[in-house]
C-alpha cells in the first residue's frame, strides 16, 4: 500500500500524543503511590502557598475527574481532583503546587499568562471557522480559501507556542514554593520536579501534534492544486 506524506505525518501525530498520554499517566500513577514524609493534603499545600504569598481570597475546591486540576483566574478558584486534593502523595503536592503556580502569576500579572488569557477567544473562533474554510476550500477547488483556513488553525498553534512557558514557569514556581516553605525533604523536591517534569511534556507533545497536523493539511491542499 502506498503512503503519502502526509499519512506519515498522521501516523507520527498520534504516536506522539499516545506516547505523551501513557507518560503522564504512567508518572502520575508511581508517584501517587509515593507518600511524602509529612503527610500533608494537596489541598492543605495549596492553602499554605497561596496564604504566604498574600491570596487567601483565593479558593481551593475538590473537583471530579482525574488529572483535572486547574486555575480558573476568571473566579479566583484552584480546583483539584478528589485524589490531589485528599492526597498526601508525591503527585498530590507536585499538582496542587503547580496549580497554585498559575494563581501567582495571576497576582503578579505574569507577561504570557496574560497574553494566553486574551487570545482565548480569537484562537477559539479561529480553530472554529478554520476548518470550515478549509473544508469549503476544497469542495469547491478554491485552494487559495483553502490555505486561508489552514492559517486560521495556526491560531492553536501560537496559542500552544504561548502556553509553553506559563506551565514551565509556573512548574518552577510550584518547585521552588516546596523547596522554600520545607513542605517536602531534598528528595522528595527531586520526585516533584520529576512529576512536573512529565506533565510539561505533555504540553509539548500537543504542540508538536498540532505542528504536524497543520502540515498535513498543507501538504494535503497542496497535493489537490
Amino acid at each position: 500500500m502506498y503512503f503519502y506524506g502526509f499519512d506519515y505525518l498522521f501516523i507520527i501525530s498520534i504516536a506522539i500524543t499516545l506516547i505523551a498520554q501513557v507518560y503522564i499517566s504512567s508518572s502520575y500513577s508511581k508517584y501517587k503511590k509515593v507518600k511524602i514524609t509529612k503527610e500533608i493534603t494537596g489541598f492543605e499545600v495549596a492553602r499554605k502557598i497561596l496564604d504566604k504569598n498574600g491570596l487567601k481570597d483565593v479558593h481551593v475546591v475538590s473537583i471530579n475527574g482525574s488529572l483535572s486540576d486547574h486555575y480558573d483566574p476568571t473566579r479566583r478558584v484552584v480546583r483539584l481532583s478528589k485524589e490531589v486534593f485528599d492526597g498526601s502523595t508525591v503527585a498530590a503536592v507536585a499538582v496542587a503546587a503547580h496549580e497554585v503556580g498559575h494563581a501567582i502569576q495571576d497576582k503578579e500579572g505574569y507577561t504570557f499568562m496574560r497574553i494566553r488569557s486574551k487570545i482565548v477567544p480569537t484562537v477559539n473562533f479561529c480553530s472554529k471557522i478554520g476548518y470550515i474554510v478549509l473544508l469549503i476550500g476544497w469542495i469547491f477547488g478554491e485552494l487559495q480559501l483553502a490555505y486561508v483556513g489552514i492559517a486560521l488553525l495556526c491560531a492553536t498553534l501560537i496559542f500552544q507556542l504561548v502556553t509553553l512557558p506559563v506551565e514551565f514557569n509556573a512548574s518552577k514556581r510550584a518547585k521552588e514554593q516546596l523547596a522554600e516553605l520545607h513542605i517536602v525533604n531534598s528528595d522528595e523536591v527531586d520526585s516533584c520536579d520529576n512529576m512536573l517534569k512529565s506533565a510539561a511534556f505533555t504540553y509539548v507533545a500537543s504542540l508538536l501534534t498540532t505542528l504536524l497536523q497543520i502540515l498535513r493539511l498543507f501538504l494535503m491542499t497542496r497535493d489537490r492544486d
